[in-house]
């Protein structure tokens, strides 16, 4: 159990957090260093400062891509000093920390942005303290952990007038682009109907938690990397990366690739908050005579029904498949050809036609595949040819503008209710195990129902028991701040 006197920093940074989140909520923001020197003033470097907070993995390759912007890496953080290693090699000047709530502390007007490339579990409460603290904010995806979490983070980030991103680097790509070129054009007329698939997990998912305790590795600290998470023992290969099999860390494989494969009919359909979600999902042996679940982590595969309303008010079905469920393949396309980019895509079904993408929205096809290179529409919308990372680097060296916040690709005001979308999906999926013991007999309430969303109170209206999983209860010593 965390204490908040055992965590570094806890103290001193919630005073910090309350103060300078006092003055942002006053207006004040972070502005362009020449901007402080005056009229005419010239810095000799108008440089992003950036803090990375978890910088192994996935964390080092944001760090080395904001890298090639206008930035200096000037402090890392990470519980875990193996993940480390190398972005400390990288970036032999930074200074290192282990607590993010220590470096922002007592380094915050060192820094002007902050990366968060840490598990699911502690997205939302790095990046809300470095906004509330008026430092704009990148963040892997997906967003948050849950539903209410995301809705926080969209709120602050308007609150406090930082430039956000989430890393779905797809959303900056061509094939997103050419897709909604085509659907604005009127290439395949109205879209009724999206498929959406992966061949994720690739990770443990559908079994039981382990009862082998193992001795945590000297150079992980433990107890920082649980976070706002349940305490547990720690157990074998959990970290680096397994942790997204399990409710507590991570959420699943819609959290790992639904960013990347729902972002294109998202952004191109504009679709927003889904009116109802329903799922089945896949069990596993729980023993040689028996099939079932185990709700405390992710199941095997999944398959999960959306419903939406498009831009133009529309009725849109969504379909969410993992685990290597994957649709019909199209009439249109050719037995041999390859759908999505085969083991992940997206495939539009529209009044007049059908079109296809791979993750990220890679390799757009209009359906015959003859299709694509026949048809023209006009360019519509800009491309981004610095890439998705020194887009935001760029902005936020530029400062917080709410017109050009709509030219990023994924800020928060976008990357928020698409996060809230793919988590309205896994409460459908944790729902399917909620249990009732009456009368010896046990009962699943939650399976095989849809469940009606009230976006504006963020609640299930017809099966309450759902509502748990739409907010987390933190560990005491851990708080969002809101």
């Amino acid at each position: 159990m965390v204490h908040e006197k055992n965590t570094p920093g806890n103290q001193v940074s919630r005073r910090s957090f309350l103060k300078d989140g006092a003055l942002a909520a006053a207006g004040f923001m972070i502005v362009p260093r020449h901007v402080l020197g005056g009229k005419g003033f010239i810095a000799p470097s108008d440089r992003l400062r950036v803090a990375g907070i978890g910088v192994g993995g996935k964390g080092e390759s944001d760090l080395e891509e904001i890298a090639k912007g206008a930035s200096d890496i000037v402090y890392l953080c990470d519980v875990d000093t193996r993940r480390a290693a190398n972005s400390v090699k990288r970036f032999p000047k930074a200074k290192f920390y282990k607590d993010f709530r220590e470096m922002l502390d007592k380094e915050h007007k060192n820094i002007d942005a902050v990366t968060v490339s840490t598990p699911d579990h502690q997205h939302a409460v790095a990046a809300m303290a470095a906004m509330q603290l008026g430092k704009h904010v990148y963040v892997q995806k997906p967003l948050t952990h849950d539903i209410y979490e995301a809705r926080m983070l969209t709120e602050a980030a308007k609150k406090y007038k930082v430039v956000t991103q989430m890393g779905n680097q797809g959303s900056s790509g061509d094939g997103v682009r050419q897709l909604r070129e085509w659907y604005d054009a009127g290439t395949i007329g109205d879209v009724h109907t999206v498929y959406c698939y992966t061949d994720r997990p690739v990770w443990p998912q559908g079994i039981p938690w382990s009862d082998r305790k193992a001795p945590v590795p000297p150079e992980l600290d433990w107890d920082l990397w649980l976070g706002t998470a349940p305490y547990k023992d720690y157990i074998d290969k959990l970290v680096p990366f397994n942790w997204r099999g399990w409710w507590d860390y991570g959420t699943g494989a819609l959290g790992d690739m639904g960013c990347h494969i729902i972002e294109p009919p998202f952004r191109t359909l504009g679709l927003g908050s889904p009116k109802s979600v329903e799922c089945s999902v896949g069990s596993v042996y729980v023993d040689e005579f028996k099939r079932g679940y185990f709700p405390e982590s992710c199941p095997p595969s999944s398959h999960v029904t959306l419903k939406f309303e498009d831009h133009k008010g529309k009725e849109v079905t969504l379909h969410w498949m993992d685990g290597g469920i994957q649709p019909a393949r199209p009439e249109e396309l050719g037995p041999n050809e390859v759908m999505g980019d085969g083991g992940n895509g997206a495939i539009f079904i529209g009044t007049k036609g059908k079109m296809m993408c791979g993750t990220y929205g890679r390799d757009p096809k209009l359906l015959p595949t003859s299709r694509t290179e026949q048809t023209k529409v006009p360019q519509k919308y800009a491309r981004v040819p610095e890439g998705h990372y020194v887009q935001w680097v760029n902005a936020a060296i530029a400062g917080y503008n709410s017109d050009k916040d709509k030219a990023i690709s994924s800020p928060f005001s976008i990357a928020g209710p698409l996060t809230e979308a793919l988590l309205m999906a896994n409460l459908a999926i944790r729902s399917f195990d909620i249990r009732k013991e009456e009368n010896g007999k046990t009962s699943y309430p939650g399976r095989y129902v849809k469940l009606l969303w009230d976006n504006k109170n963020m609640k299930v209206t017809n099966f309450d028991e759902a509502n748990q999983f739409v907010k987390r209860t933190y560990r005491q010593g851990w708080s969002l701040g809101v």
